[in-house]
């Protein structure tokens, strides 16, 4: 498995190999393997005569098959042609294949093949993966000890089991190695005194070198799509998306921000595994460029980048109002941010929505609504355009998840994935053009077939005149906002902190022109963060300590301006043309939306909301 760069990240198999000539071999190893295997390699034609008379005498006695007398041809014809019943049969066509093979290769591509080949146990096949799984190092460094206790194993490769028969053999190899006068009896002597280090046995034969939960997740897909075999035995190239430089930018802002956040926590939740996730996304392609799942990938595979349904709290509020852009509203449509009262489960039972600070403001337009996350407005929001109209509108976006048509949607009560909130993001990021998350760009076959060509999938899911009107209201939650820590990019960007109720789930999305990213943190078991654990603070600087680390090399960038938006003065506070001697504000409309046709609180297409009633059950308060 390749990153975009073509950096391998992963390898999945049964049998661990790898090609490597002669000369990347060390000449002790070639020396203690025909010692051990066929000392006359270089002298006989495929088949050793006295060899195969010593065997067959031997046999003879036992009244069965024990030994073979098989030179290295042999044993290469048997693995690769035949199969490894003890009949005489099979060693007669073994012994003719031999010889001929013996006239089309030389004696050194022969040996090769035969090292490239043989299976040493730990699922190495092979000298060069064989010298990595028991010592950590390549063929070209073996000692004479480690050459000796790795030529002692194709005979037998089940000794790898029992380390009493394979320092038997052990011995044997070096004593071979002694009588045929390949080392000095002083060298046998030091090297049987010599400790050899071996490094643990591996659980399986897969490697995951980089981006672990990423690697993870195209491993399970790959094998849902193709099968266990293909994927361990297919001998398949599979080319990804995932960026080495952001993913490593990625870990390590994670990592920052984990540890910040349990010095804060300090001894109180010294013993926790809180977790975080970071996605990041071309929006203009749906390519993943970075992912990371969680603290630890050793210790808890579960990807919380797109396994985990979490309630997004007010990052979702962008969604709502993108969907009342698109109802008729704009910027500068003025709400009123005061007490609201709705009848709940049945009489005597009420609702009243609060905004985080417990506090009501008056007029507000859904600029500086959104800006300020505040709950009261976004509740009469949905309400005038329908929770069943804003449900659909996610799902356009590409947020599918734990929805119920309900007032509480407001607060961001739903379950969503982070990868489907950002998706979302980067629909506005995009001018309104969808994109399906990739992380496989192609599959290709062992010999080089291409199985698999994903190219970016788009569609016009929102207007590109919409994504600006909320992509613009999402740069004020940065500039002026809950966002605002993350103005130090000093770059034009956007996006919306989150934390739900309790302070259960923390989340800051946003996106620059370039590049989509969102950050969550929480406890796998839902316990609260800590009471002044928002999105802001726990998620938004791991935010920014990615982008910055991600764009440091990349021009400074412009949202651009779609056709069919205009700029009007108006005043900040009442969304309408400043009076004589009132100072304004440029504001950003669609084309014919200006002030003079805005719509007024509740003026938008009412009846959406009938039937609508909050949840029976106490509704919660979503945080910025």
């Amino acid at each position: 498995m390749h990153a975009v760069g073509g950096e391998l990240i992963a390898e999945f198999s049964v049998e661990k190999r790898y090609m490597i000539s002669i000369s990347d071999i060390a000449p002790v190893f070639i020396r203690a393997i025909l010692a051990a295997e066929d000392d006359k390699f270089f002298e006989h034609k495929g088949i050793d005569i006295w060899g195969i008379f010593r065997a067959a005498l031997k046999n003879i006695r036992s009244f069965e098959i024990k030994q073979g007398g098989s030179t290295i041809t042999q044993q290469i014809i048997k693995s690769l042609l035949l199969t490894s019943e003890r009949k005489f049969s099979r060693k007669i066509k073994e012994a003719i294949l031999a010889t001929r093979i013996e006239q089309y290769l030389s004696k050194q591509d022969i040996l090769t093949l035969y090292l490239n080949q043989i299976y040493f146990g730990r699922g190495a096949y092979g000298i060069e993966a064989a010298s990595r799984v028991y010592f950590g190092k390549s063929a070209l460094h073996l000692t004479l000890p480690e050459s000796a206790f790795l030529a002692a194993l194709p005979k037998a490769p089940s000794y790898s089991r029992n380390m009493g028969k394979a320092l038997e053999r052990w011995r044997y190899v070096l004593g071979r190695m002694q009588e045929l006068g390949y080392i000095k009896p002083e060298e046998r002597e030091a090297a049987e005194k010599s400790p050899l280090a071996f490094i643990p046995a591996p659980t399986d034969t897969s490697t995951i070198l980089n981006a672990p939960y990423f690697a993870e997740h195209v491993r399970r897909e790959i094998e849902q799509k193709y099968g266990a075999d293909m994927l361990y035995k297919g001998g398949l190239k599979i080319e990804t998306t995932v960026d080495l430089k952001l993913q490593q930018a990625a870990e390590g802002a994670v990592q920052r921000g984990i540890e910040a956040y349990d010095k804060r926590a300090g001894k109180k939740n010294a013993a926790s595994t809180v977790q975080s996730a970071l996605l990041a996304m071309d929006p203009y392609t749906g390519y993943i460029k970075a992912l990371v799942g969680g603290r630890d990938f050793h210790a808890n595979q579960f990807n919380r980048a797109v396994q985990a349904q979490r309630q997004p709290g007010s990052a979702f509020k962008p969604v709502i109002y993108a969907a009342a852009l698109d109802k008729g509203y704009t910027p500068a449509t003025v709400f009123i941010d005061a007490p609201l009262v709705f009848e709940a489960a049945g009489p005597g039972i009420f609702w009243e929505p609060q905004n985080y600070d417990r506090t009501f403001t008056g007029p507000l337009t859904l600029r500086k609504a959104l800006t300020q996350s505040r709950n009261i407005v976004t509740v009469k929001i949905l309400k005038y355009i329908g929770a069943d109209y804003v449900i659909d509108y996610a799902k356009n976006l590409g947020v599918t998840g734990e929805f119920t048509p309900t007032l509480s949607l407001s607060l961001g009560t739903c379950g969503v994935s982070l990868m489907n909130l950002v998706r979302a993001y980067a629909v506005f990021c995009a001018q309104g053009v969808a994109s399906e998350p990739i992380f496989i760009t192609r599959v290709l076959s062992r010999d080089g077939t291409v199985l698999e060509d994903n190219r970016p999938r788009l569609a016009q899911a929102i207007s590109p005149e919409t994504a600006f009107l909320i992509t613009s209201m999402l740069q004020s939650v940065v500039e002026e906002g809950t966002g605002k820590k993350v103005r130090a990019l000093n770059r034009p960007c956007a996006g919306k902190t989150g934390t739900t109720n309790d302070v259960r789930d923390a989340w800051f999305i946003g996106f620059t022109p370039q590049l989509v990213a969102g950050v969550w943190f929480g406890f796998d078991d839902l316990s609260p963060l800590g009471k002044r654990e928002t999105g802001a603070v726990a998620a938004s600087p791991v935010w920014l300590d990615f982008m910055q680390q991600a764009l440091q090399n990349e021009p400074v960038q412009t949202f651009k301006v779609p056709e069919g938006i205009i700029y009007v003065k108006v005043n900040p506070k009442t969304g309408l043309p400043p009076a004589s001697g009132e100072s304004g504000v440029f504001e950003c409309f669609r084309d014919g939306a200006a002030p003079g046709m805005t719509m007024q609180e509740g003026a938008a297409d009412t009846d959406n909301a009938s039937g609508l009633s909050p949840e029976t059950e106490p509704l919660q308060n979503s945080a910025p």
